[in-house]
């Protein structure tokens, strides 16, 4: 990543790993030719959903969408608000793309690097809700600042949703669970909807199931679901 000025929001976090995993067979990599240019995040200057979709709908924002179909799937149902993917890795943005080309979705923009590069150029108190599903859990003791659920992004996350606005968060992790749990709890900005335990342990109607959901069900592992509400 390039370097950024002291007091960037965006240097709270940089990202780590690999940028591209299995070769792009020519039907994917005509994807990241023709399509991405189309629906690509402006590279810099400020964010809204005028710039991004010529009008002043509602703006949704997921981080690091795998392999999109939780992106897709929300558009598709709501295709009167505007959705911002952010995911790093090649791959995952070739998914993401063969996703909105077979649902024809127009209301779908796409960066692929850090959300939180995006998120600092969007407006305060801008977004319906942000998503972060699945992610990296760094599970050893010493990589604890690399995840995502930490004062940082979240302080960034927490300015630019409306008052009311929902951050939703999924896991299949305990030490991500637990840490999310711990860091959450101590936040004063952000209200946890869960009533019961049915509510954490049950995926939401309108929480379309990821790749990576699945994947972990069959390995036998609990998945959990986190809704919390700007306060």
């Amino acid at each position: 990543m390039t370097a950024n000025k002291p007091g960037d929001p965006t240097t709270i976090r940089r990202l780590y790993g690999r940028r591209q995993g299995h070769k792009l067979r020519a039907g994917q990599s005509a994807l990241v030719e023709e399509l991405l240019p189309e629906l690509s995040v402006p590279e810099e200057g400020p964010l809204d959903a005028r710039t991004l979709f010529g009008d002043d709908r509602p703006l949704e924002l997921e981080i690091g969408f795998g392999a999109g179909e939780h992106l897709a799937g929300q558009a598709a149902a709501r295709p009167d608000h505007g959705f911002i993917g952010c995911e790093p890795f090649l791959n995952g943005v070739v998914g993401a793309l063969g996703h909105i080309r077979d649902g024809g979705l127009a209301n779908v923009r796409l960066h692929m690097g850090d959300a939180l590069t995006v998120l600092a150029r969007l407006p305060d108190a801008s977004l319906e809700r942000v998503y972060l599903l699945h992610p990296d859990p760094w599970p050893k003791a010493r990589h604890a600042k690399r995840r995502m659920v930490n004062p940082g992004p979240l302080d960034l996350i927490a300015r630019k949703l409306k008052p009311g606005a929902e951050f939703r968060l999924g896991t299949d992790d305990p030490t991500y669970c637990r840490w999310a749990m711990m860091v959450m709890n101590g936040r004063r900005d952000f209200a946890w909807q869960a009533g019961e335990a049915r509510d954490f342990l049950t995926r939401p109607a309108d929480w379309p199931e990821t790749r990576y959901e699945r994947k972990a069900r069959r390995k036998g592992h609990e998945v959990w679901y986190f809704r919390y509400v700007r306060i």
